[in-house]
């Protein structure tokens, strides 16, 4: 699993058939995009890395504060092409995200991870062209990549 943290002052999400589908004031704007062997248990892992990240400043300044720390709200945005393959050409390649099926479930299974562990949670809608209006603070911009830890081999 890929997800890309923009640390913001405010972020929406609209839609030409909705309009705002999704808007928060200061907090997190994250871009996810489920690989094909993404399980939920990851999904868990990375909402739970989120949440504890520590990226918006204390009174001394330093980055040592939390989402939850500061009230903040997290917007989450599918987003499959961070999964993009760009070693060879000049037309990125995307093999590497979930097929859609698989990727909306793991959304899913995350935006739900995420509501029940903060309590201002907005989303995107998957596979709809979006457009993402941000005021991004900083700029912080952080990439996650997490996955799960190869099965060990039988010897």
């Amino acid at each position: 699993m890929i997800a890309l943290l923009q640390r913001v002052g405010e972020a929406s999400v609209t839609t030409a058939s909705n309009g705002v589908v999704g808007a928060i004031g200061k907090g997190l704007l994250v871009f996810v995009c489920a690989e094909p062997d993404d399980t939920d248990a990851l999904a868990e892992r990375m909402v739970d890395k989120i949440l504890r990240l520590r990226v918006f400043a204390d009174a001394a300044g330093k980055m040592n504060l939390d989402l939850g720390a500061i009230g903040g709200g997290l917007l989450v945005v599918s987003q499959f092409t961070l999964a993009a393959d760009t070693s060879s050409g000049n037309r990125p390649g995307f093999s590497r995200a979930a097929g859609a099926a698989h990727g909306r479930r793991i959304y899913e299974h995350l935006l739900t991870a995420a509501t029940a562990r903060h309590p201002v949670v907005a989303s995107g809608e998957f596979g709809a062209d979006m457009q993402v209006h941000l005021v991004n603070d900083g700029p912080v911009t952080i990439p996650i990549v997490m996955r799960d830890a190869a099965p060990a081999q039988a010897s």
